[in-house]
């Protein structure tokens, strides 16, 4: 073979070898690609709202959680049903009793709402801790997220508060059947805490929760367009000591 011939054939092999190696690297990447779209799809799409009941005293206490109230069935945990398409909308899209529209999940069109039941079956009254955690967010959508939490028909609209006030209360609404203003998020990654007291045998919360991105926010802008957020909901019993509670009662009669 002379040199020329040669040459040619160690360059046509040169070429070929990186033919090979460019379509195994472009394997490997399409497969990483679907397998991380394969996770962001289950983090993502499979929970889009939940409830638990925490695990260590659940079973053990008096407070259970169900979805509705015809079929008490005990959980320790709920999940809303998916939505499959979730963008910004303004809070007068909302229906006026969304809290009546039924029990576990009636969304809307680009909205979750997600009704349940909290209840005291024990043998004594009980305290406990309602919370909303956001687990993961993308792109900043927390931004203009707003969660509206409906306990026993009293209305809170929860909102990230405003970079340029300060984190403060963010802008008013004027529906003369929805809170006027809204409310700061506690922290960064906590939404809402509440404390519920003298919960007594046989009381019974209901709690709605409704999610969706504001569109009349200021902070609802293009660069939000394919974030998603992840979210949580707690219920955690607060153990009571009687002696103690008699005693703060004799204290209160006392003064």
């Amino acid at each position: 073979m002379s040199e020329k011939l040669k040459k040619t054939a160690d360059k046509d092999a040169r070429k070929k070898r990186r033919r090979t190696i460019a379509k195994i690297i472009l394997t490997v990447i399409i497969l990483f690609l679907i397998n991380l779209y394969i996770i962001l799809e289950i983090i993502y799409k499979g929970e889009n709202f939940t409830v638990t009941l925490d695990s260590e005293y659940g079973r053990e206490s008096g407070l259970v959680i169900y979805e509705t109230q015809a079929e008490k069935s005990q959980r320790t945990y709920l999940k809303s049903k998916d939505i499959d398409f979730f963008t910004d909308i303004c809070i007068n899209w909302l229906p006026k009793d969304i809290d009546e529209e039924g029990d576990g999940s009636h969304h809307g069109e680009h909205y979750i709402a997600y009704t349940f039941y909290a209840e005291n079956m024990g043998q004594e009254t009980i305290n406990y801790w309602a919370r909303i955690d956001i687990d993961d967010v993308i792109k900043n959508v927390d931004k203009a997220i707003r969660v509206m939490v409906i306990k026993n028909g009293e209305q809170t609209v929860y909102a990230k508060g405003n970079e340029t006030d300060g984190g403060s209360e963010t802008e008013p609404y004027d529906i003369a059947y929805y809170p006027k203003t809204t409310v700061p998020f506690t922290t960064e990654t906590l939404v809402m805490q509440d404390h519920v007291e003298d919960f007594k045998v046989g009381d019974i919360d209901k709690y709605t929760v409704v999610i969706w991105i504001e569109g009349d926010d200021p902070e609802c802008l293009n660069d939000l367009i394919g974030g998603e957020i992840k979210m949580h909901m707690t219920l955690t019993e607060e153990h009571i000591n009687p002696n103690k509670m008699v005693q703060e009662e004799q204290n209160e009669e006392e003064q």
